[in-house]
């Protein structure tokens, strides 16, 4: 069986009354994988704004494996010491990771983020050197075009992000870095700037099904009429 585990923010562990582009991708790969998968993690919650904790279990849509390793408020610096664990608990063979926006907007600049995602790559192989992971940058957000100095710490962690899958890209354990998806637009594909509305949850997994399917055959292109 495929064990895929999403990893990030708020953009995937989502909120209270969302669908998520965790479930989009799972029903893609319901109609396109041709074998038997599932998502894992060691959390299934969404987050709930009014009690401000990820304790929502009040999906659009509950029916699908909800696992995954994302949190609101998280970025590269809090997952890379969790990464490990649980990997060695869920067993995943591929992460899909949407981290660096909260890194970029609240903890570190461009560079000390783009070093904890190395040290994230390292944790998650010293726990799994099969591990494949697809990694998707720093997508367009509210900040970025209001902030000219923030946009340009994430170009700036992008390219850092870019050349350091480059480096660390290795047959054992490949390492892809998603594209972000030509026609997003933070004003209809998110309700706040920054968080997916339905349209961008497609395109965010959009993103990383045709990473998975471009690089290792894995499902088919994305189709969101068929999701």
């Amino acid at each position: 069986m495929l064990r895929l585990m999403p990893v990030g923010d708020s953009m995937t562990i989502g909120s209270t009354g969302d669908h998520t582009w965790r479930y989009r991708l799972w029903q893609h790969l319901c109609a396109t994988y041709g074998g038997p998968f599932t998502l894992v993690g060691p959390r299934e919650t969404l987050y709930d704004k009014a009690a401000d904790a990820p304790t929502s279990y009040a999906y659009a849509d509950p029916d699908f494996p909800r696992g995954h390793l994302a949190g609101w408020g998280e970025g590269w610096l809090h997952m890379a010491p969790l990464i490990g664990e649980a990997i060695r608990e869920r067993r995943p063979d591929v992460l899909l990771v949407s981290l660096g926006l909260i890194d970029l907007g609240f903890y570190t600049d461009a560079e000390q983020t783009a070093r904890n995602a190395r040290a994230f790559v390292a944790a998650a192989r010293e726990a799994d050197p099969a591990v494949r992971m697809v990694v998707l940058p720093v997508i367009p957000n509210i900040r970025a075009a209001a902030d000219e100095l923030f946009a340009h710490q994430v170009a700036r962690f992008n390219d850092l992000l870019a050349k350091a899958v480059a480096d660390l890209d290795e047959p054992a354990s490949p390492l892809l870095l998603a594209s972000i998806p030509e026609s997003y637009d933070i004003h209809t594909d998110t309700y706040d700037g920054t968080h997916p509305n339905p349209s961008g949850e497609h395109k965010l997994a959009g993103a990383f099904a045709g990473a998975m399917w471009g690089a290792w055959g894995i499902g088919h292109p994305y189709a969101p009429g068929r999701s």
